[in-house]
C-alpha cells in the first residue's frame, strides 16, 4: 500500500479527516438515492476544502460482497431493454417515463463514477479528482431530473428500467483501461449522440424546463466524456497501444453494444476524439446500417 497522498488546504495546512477512495466505496454501497447524492455532495466539498488523503495504492474491493455493488433502492424494477413500454411523448405519462430514463442513466452514472475512483489503484492522482468531479455532476443531474418528475406527479422508482450500464461496468472491472474505453467512450459519449433529440423532443412537447436541464447535462458530460478520452489515452500510452485499433480490439472482445448514428460529431470533438477515430466510428455504422 501507497502512503497516503495528501490535498492540501487554502492555507497549505494538511487535514487527514479521511480518505478519498474509501469514501467513495461507502458512497458506492449507499443504497437509498438521496443519502448518496448527500454524501457525494459532501466528498467534493470535502476534497475542495484539502480534507481528504488519497492512498493511490489501496485495493479495496476484494473484501465487498459482490451483491452489494452497487448501493441501489429496490425500485426501479430492473428488466431487458427490449421489456421497456414505449410511452407517447403526447402524454405526461409518456414525459414523465422519459425523464424517469434519464434519471436512471444519470443514477447508474454517479454509480459508475464512484466506482472508476475506488475500484482501479495506482492510477495518478488527478484520475481520482477528475471522478470524482464527475461523480459530483452526475449528481446533481440527478438530482434535477428528480426534481423535475416530482412536478409530473412521479419519484424515481415509479417505472421500470434496465441495468445495461451497470453490465458493462461489470465486464470491464478487472481493466481500467477497457473501462476507459467502453464506460465514458462508448455508453457515454452515445449520450452527446442521443441528447439533442431527446431535448427537442421535450421542447415540442413544451417541456422547457425539462429541455433546459439536457443543455446543462450535455454541456457537462461533453467534459466526462473528455475525461475518458483523456485516461483512455493516458493509459493506451503507458501500454504502448495504439488507441483506434485498441478501441476496436475491445469493442469485440467485451462484445461491446454496437453504435448506429447519427453522430454528433461537434459535441465528440470537443470531447477530445480524433477525426481518425470519428472516421473509423463512421465506417463501422455503416458497416452495421
Amino acid at each position: 500500500m501507497s502512503d497516503p497522498i495528501f490535498f492540501a488546504t487554502q492555507d497549505n495546512a494538511v487535514t487527514e479527516l479521511h480518505e478519498l477512495r474509501a469514501a467513495a466505496l461507502q458512497n458506492l454501497l449507499i443504497a437509498d438515492p438521496s443519502d448518496k447524492v448527500t454524501g457525494v455532495a459532501r466528498l467534493a466539498a470535502d476534497a475542495k476544502a484539502g480534507a481528504l488523503s488519497l492512498m493511490v495504492g489501496a485495493s479495496l474491493m476484494d473484501a465487498v460482497e459482490v451483491s452489494l455493488i452497487p448501493g441501489r433502492p429496490l425500485l426501479p424494477e430492473l428488466v431487458a431493454p427490449r421489456l421497456l413500454k414505449r410511452r407517447s411523448m403526447r402524454t405526461d405519462e409518456g414525459r414523465a417515463a422519459l425523464i424517469h430514463a434519464l434519471a436512471h442513466i444519470e443514477f447508474n452514472a454517479i454509480n459508475l463514477a464512484l466506482d472508476a475512483i475506488c475500484r482501479f489503484a495506482d492510477m495518478p492522482p488527478e484520475y481520482y479528482t477528475d471522478w470524482l468531479k464527475v461523480a459530483a455532476e452526475e449528481a446533481y443531474h440527478f438530482s434535477m431530473l428528480v426534481q423535475h418528475l416530482q412536478t409530473l406527479g412521479h419519484a424515481y422508482g415509479d417505472f421500470q428500467a434496465h441495468g445495461s450500464m451497470w453490465e458493462m461496468a461489470e465486464k470491464t472491472q478487472q481493466d481500467v483501461l477497457a473501462r476507459m474505453a467502453l464506460v465514458p467512450r462508448l455508453l457515454e459519449a452515445r449520450g452527446l449522440d442521443a441528447t439533442p433529440s431527446t431535448r427537442a423532443k421535450l421542447a415540442q412537447a413544451g417541456d422547457m424546463p425539462a429541455a433546459a436541464i439536457l443543455d446543462i447535462i450535455l454541456r457537462d458530460e461533453v467534459g466526462h466524456v473528455a475525461i475518458g478520452n483523456h485516461w483512455y489515452g493516458w493509459l493506451c500510452a503507458a501500454r504502448g497501444l495504439e488507441p483506434v485499433a485498441t478501441f476496436a480490439a475491445l469493442l469485440v472482445q467485451y462484445e461491446a453494444p454496437k453504435l448506429r448514428g447519427p453522430f454528433n460529431l461537434p459535441a465528440r470533438r470537443e470531447a477530445g476524439f480524433s477525426e481518425d477515430e470519428l472516421t473509423a466510428l463512421q465506417q463501422t455504422a455503416e458497416q452495421i446500417a
